[in-house]
């Protein structure tokens, strides 16, 4: 059963469900969402986030947002979710206060998955209750119970999150350089290519980027900028009707042959032979 909340201003929404496979057809008219999910099944549940098969196992959380597509196949377990809209709560405006954009939203890094211990099961069980009870609830202030909810839930996973996916040696202000960076990226990833385009809006220098990166032990900076190219042009692929021209125009390539080359550097297979292989899979 979907449970909603729709303020009367701005259309802010935001809904809790316990089998987000059946209630997503109620949620798909409602946009820009923001999904928090969250495996409280026995078994693994298995899904497809823009086209790549993805495992959820027991008490583990990820995230989705709009700009992602998320598919599950019949008799796949359900998944509790947690989902809103900007007009319920701006995680960007209110950046400060959650530190999550760039860690569990919004990054370019690979599909944030998040383990809850036996502890951390217990607390997270707690505030399900007490969100469910708030649903329930119906009075003037019931809008601002569930932010204050919302942002406790933001808050912890993104705790949790920092603690297992980032390495213990980096200090607070690298790790908000990397997560500005993963934001601007999913920002301006159409018109800036280069490195030292995002080092200038972060005040660093390229090399400064590079070796932090490198300490974090993941992608390079210009992986980074290429794999978010490459991934818009996958979900085009996938979700639209886009030719592989057209798609190299909307992202803003001088020639076809140089969005060619990226996709097939990058995801070893030309846009054609993925599109092809994506419709017979």
């Amino acid at each position: 059963m979907l449970l909603k909340y729709e303020g009367e201003k701005l259309n802010s929404f935001f809904g809790f469900t316990d089998n987000y496979q059946i209630d997503k057809q109620e949620l798909k008219d409602i946009k820009g969402l923001i999904n928090i999910f969250w495996n409280r099944s026995n078994g693994d549940c298995f899904f497809i986030l823009d086209g790549i098969p993805q495992i959820l196992k027991p008490n583990q959380i990820t995230t989705s947002t709009y700009l992602q597509k998320a598919e599950f196949q019949k008799g796949t377990l359900p998944l509790t979710s947690f989902s809103f809209n900007r007009e319920f709560y701006c995680i960007q405006d209110h950046d400060e206060e959650v530190s999550c954009n760039g860690v569990i939203f919004f990054g370019t890094q690979d599909t944030p998955v998040i383990t809850l211990s036996l502890e951390e099961v217990k607390k997270f069980d707690l505030l399900y209750e007490v969100f469910i009870d708030e649903f329930k609830t119906r009075d003037n202030i019931q809008g601002e119970m569930l932010r204050m909810l919302l942002k406790r839930l933001i808050i912890k996973t993104t705790r949790l999150a920092k603690d297992q996916l980032i390495p213990k040696e980096l200090n607070e202000t690298q790790v908000d350089t990397i997560r500005k960076f993963n934001v601007l990226v999913d920002i301006h990833y159409k018109n800036k290519r280069h490195v030292s385009d995002y080092a200038d809006l972060l005040f660093k220098s390229p090399k400064t980027l590079s070796n932090l990166f490198a300490k974090y032990g993941q992608k390079t900076p210009l992986q980074i900028i290429h794999e978010r190219l490459v991934l818009e042009a996958k979900r085009l692929l996938l979700y639209t009707d886009k030719t592989a021209k057209e798609i190299a125009l909307y992202l803003v390539f001088d020639e076809v042959a140089s969005f060619h080359k990226l996709f097939k550097y990058i995801f070893y297979q030309s846009p054609r032979h993925f599109k092809l292989e994506m419709k017979n899979a």
